[in-house]
């Protein structure tokens, strides 16, 4: 019988999240070959630290894009928090952007993982879906953005967004372009109800 672990202490779950956001920087920048000890010295900590936390390379790489798609989804909620939801939406679509092209700079990465038998991707639309729904529904409760909008839509045209404007120097177009996609999603929004 064998347990489950414990919650990580806050020192290894710091050196956890430094070693995956090296991680991405160091697949996306170098490639699928980087050095694992490369990836430990750049993160501050000794290669047995990595291990422990990512015992092979694959288990590194997945790690590292379902954390990045972490990060990306949990942000809706803070966002919606601080901004008035159609800007909130705006603001996710640039993170969103941003963790495109660092799952394309990761792709060769990912494919090996993907050849090893494992499935990154496994919750990605899920997750995905679900963050832009919950901006989507909180702008059009607001009457800010249309009320008749499929969430997968908006994800798979931003990924089109992302692909046109994946060159470098692209990245100004790729933010008229989301500015353009708002302004389509704020037509035909209702006021929204007062209570009587």
């Amino acid at each position: 019988m064998t347990s489950k672990p414990g919650p990580l202490r806050a020192d290894a779950r710091r050196n956890r999240e430094r070693i995956l956001e090296v991680a991405v920087r160091a697949f996306s920048e170098q490639g699928p070959d980087v050095a694992i000890d490369t990836i430990a010295k750049a993160a501050g900590v000794g290669s047995a630290t990595l291990y422990r936390h990512f015992p092979t390379r694959e288990a590194l790489v997945e790690a590292a894009y379902r954390n990045e798609l972490v990060r990306v989804c949990d942000s809706a909620a803070q966002l919606l928090s601080d901004h008035a939801p159609d800007q909130a939406l705006r603001l996710w679509m640039d993170r969103f952007i941003d963790y495109l092209a660092a799952k394309q700079g990761m792709a060769d990465a990912l494919r090996a993982v993907v050849a090893s038998g494992a499935d990154p991707f496994a919750e990605t639309l899920d997750r995905l879906g679900t963050a832009i729904g919950t901006l989507l529904r909180a702008g059009a409760d607001a009457g800010l953005l249309r009320p008749d909008v499929d969430p997968f839509d908006v994800g798979f045209t931003l990924a089109g967004v992302a692909l046109i404007t994946s060159a470098p120097g692209q990245r100004e177009r790729a933010g008229r372009l989301l500015d353009l996609l708002l302004d389509g999603l704020r037509y035909g929004a209702h006021e929204p109800v007062s209570p009587s």
